[in-house]
């Protein structure tokens, strides 16, 4: 799951710095680097709020996060075919 880099280039998306979305989300720059380079993981609460100023539902914060890694291996193909335009879907409706 790269759930840090999801959250990284999403702040990104909406042109705020490591630091001014440190501070929109309560937390410090140092935490949020940690989680973006995904060396942290943020309990829900901190999801919670990263979801909200990102302003997006955390199930598709999970959902854009994943990786082929995180799927069981007899259902990776089906991943692999219908991840693309799921998350094309999901990019339009959230502006992602």
């Amino acid at each position: 799951m790269d759930l840090g880099i999801v959250i990284k280039n999403m702040r990104k998306q909406r042109k705020l710095t490591q630091s001014e979305f440190a501070s929109l989300c309560g937390i410090t720059q140092t935490y949020l680097s940690q989680i973006e380079g995904n060396h942290k993981e943020p309990n829900l609460s901190i999801l919670k709020t990263i979801s909200e100023k990102l302003n997006i539902p955390l199930p598709i914060l999970f959902f854009q996060s994943l990786t082929e890694e995180d799927i069981q291996p007899n259902k990776r193909k089906a991943f692999e075919i219908i991840s693309p335009s799921v998350k094309s879907l999901v990019n339009e409706f959230f502006s992602i």
